[in-house]
């Protein structure tokens, strides 16, 4: 361990992680999409907003301590995941409950959707009225330059059918990506310990100089 080691290491830069880029955008995904199919007087709408939001703060607090507490870090990123897991169910009890298909994990249009790569709701919003009008597509190309159709069902979609499991879908990859930094952070853990075991290191360190 080099005597350097600082007793607060670099934290925060919470923006800067995918995780917390994609939670972000499921939360503004979700007051739109509330705003537009959930009953206002309905607890569930409530519910759904703060279990998004819920998915963001926890991301940025866990980051925020992760300079004094790695501990701290992992739980509250695990609470992060935990509930975009509680908004994923309310997702899908939404699709049930109107009648309206969970698009299986094979559905070409989960694939599209990520490959898009959608940095804001408004991006997302276009898509999905794409997938609407039947206009949609990895931009007419497939993965060898050459042009495309998909494989669409020949019915068309209702708005609250693509919206919902559009939101399923960037919530699937906000949870994989959380778990692979709640992975990453229970290794460094593991291997460094918290402050408790820094705090002796840098110690011990100037003791020796």
């Amino acid at each position: 361990m080099s005597e350097k080691e600082p007793l607060i290491p670099k934290h925060g830069g919470y923006r800067r992680l995918k995780s917390f880029q994609m939670a972000q955008l499921v939360y503004d995904l979700t007051v739109r999409f509330c705003e537009r199919y959930v009953n206002r007087f309905s607890r569930t709408r409530d519910q759904m907003i703060q279990a998004a939001r819920s998915g963001v703060q926890n991301i940025a607090e866990g980051s925020q301590a992760a300079g004094t507490s790695k501990k701290t870090e992992l739980k509250l990123t695990n609470v992060a995941r935990a509930s975009l897991e509680e908004l994923r169910l309310d997702y899908e009890d939404f699709l049930r409950q109107h009648g309206l298909p969970v698009w299986p994990r094979e559905d070409p249009r989960r694939a599209e959707l990520i490959a898009r790569r959608c940095a804001t709701a408004d991006e997302v919003a276009q898509w999905v009225k794409e997938v609407r009008d039947g206009r949609h597509g990895l931009g007419g190309r497939n993965g060898h330059g050459e042009s495309s159709t998909s494989s669409m069902p020949s019915t068309p979609s209702t708005y609250p059918e693509v919206a919902a499991n559009a939101a399923l879908v960037l919530i699937a990859v906000a949870c994989s990506l959380l778990g692979r930094q709640i992975a990453a952070q229970s290794s460094a853990f593991e291997q460094e310990g918290g402050f408790t075991e820094r705090l002796y290191r840098v110690r011990t360190a100037r003791r020796r100089r």
